[in-house]
């Protein structure tokens, strides 16, 4: 069972996170280009064992998916095409903008590293994950 990968895709930066080899942890791994993921993705796939990708799904405060839908299922697509045998995931993405900047205000960073949008995305890419390992944690009871 490899690691699982969390994808906080942006029309300007993806913010990416990874498990531990046991699953057990969320990491911040890195903030590339938007245009620039799918070879970071690659690179990374050919060097760890990652058995699944969780992509966020934005969606409104009604549940539809909102406009950022049109940039993010492209990416979805290209991977699905490029990587059949790897399990792709969505999954629901609301809030993590607000809840990295809590995060980083909560961890005492200052205003100046609060600014900085790159983190931001790493810390909402490792909340997604976070949030779907939880998930699968509830499936298991």
């Amino acid at each position: 069972m490899g690691r699982i990968m969390a994808i906080d895709f942006g029309q300007k930066r993806c913010g990416i996170a990874v498990t531990d080899p046991l699953r057990l942890i969320a990491n911040g791994l890195e903030t590339v280009r938007s245009h620039d993921a799918f070879d970071f993705v690659k690179a990374y796939l050919a060097r760890e064992d990652v058995s699944t990708i969780v992509i966020g799904e934005p969606r409104d405060l009604q549940n539809n998916p909102s406009d950022s839908t049109r940039f993010i299922e492209p990416f979805v697509n290209r991977l699905r095409k490029a990587f059949p045998t790897l399990d792709i995931q969505r999954f629901d993405e609301r809030f993590t903008s607000a809840m990295a900047f809590q995060t980083m205000i909560d961890a005492g960073l200052g205003k100046k590293k609060r600014q900085d949008k790159a983190l931001v995305d790493t810390i909402s890419a490792t909340l997604i994950l976070q949030s779907y390992m939880g998930a699968l944690e509830q499936k298991r009871r």
